[in-house]
């Protein structure tokens, strides 16, 4: 079957809500100040520096091993991820194709529930919060939201179009941890039982690189969450 000659997913850096939430669980608070809309959501400064290194990785990586194909999510934190690790790239001597927005690399749609910290949730949905626990957080659909199901299946049809599309290319994607989950579920064949006993111990962290390539029988994992290239 024709197949992308390699599939690179990366997570956007850092973003405020990332930061807002940890520091919001670290202090035991529930509501973290965010406003807005979580398309809308940006990079904090840390997170626009791991972008940086993300560029200065790809920039030398052999002519070979970099992109034919960069395909990115919607959500601002994406774009300004790309924008930083294309530019970055460039002014090192490694120009990028132009990245190609596809709204269904969106990170998992929560809703009602949208940018709500766990307490938050359970303070204003206590049902919700409820419900949650007694589905688990795969199956769990919040009010308006997604399924990881629905995840998986919004994936599956990106995957299936780039191989259709770029058969034999190198293609990048970037786009949140949610669609790097998906993407194991899909091509790997694993269970979400499973993958969360992964993520427990390899989280898909901010800027980190899962990678697939082509071994003349399907794509095949390659490195999983990795962040060798991030400082400590």
């Amino acid at each position: 079957m024709d197949t992308v000659a390699q599939l690179t997913i990366v997570r956007h850096g850092q973003s405020t809500a990332n930061a807002a939430f940890a520091d919001a669980h670290a202090r035991g608070v529930a509501d973290h100040g965010l406003t807005g809309r979580d398309a809308d959501i940006e990079l904090t400064a840390l997170g626009w520096q791991q972008a940086t290194h993300l560029g200065r990785w790809l920039a030398t990586r052999p002519a070979d091993q970099r992109p034919d194909v960069v395909v990115c999510s919607p959500y601002l934190r994406a774009r300004q991820t790309w924008t930083r690790v294309a530019g970055t790239a460039a002014a090192l001597g490694s120009p990028c194709p132009e990245a190609v927005i596809d709204a269904r690399l969106c990170d998992r749609l929560m809703g009602d529930l949208e940018l709500l910290t766990p307490l938050m949730i359970t303070q204003r949905f206590p049902a919700e919060a409820a419900r949650l626990a007694a589905d688990g957080p795969y199956a769990y659909r919040p009010p308006g939201g997604e399924t990881f199901d629905d995840v998986v299946a919004r994936v599956k049809a990106v995957l299936a179009e780039l191989d259709r599309d770029h058969a034999g290319r190198r293609v990048l994607v970037v786009a949140h941890d949610a669609v790097v989950i998906a993407a194991r579920h899909l091509l790997d064949g694993l269970p979400f039982t499973e993958l969360d006993a992964i993520i427990a111990t390899t989280p898909v962290a901010n800027a980190s690189i899962t990678r697939y390539v082509d071994t003349g029988d399907g794509l095949k994992l390659a490195e999983f969450a990795t962040t060798a290239h991030l400082p400590p």
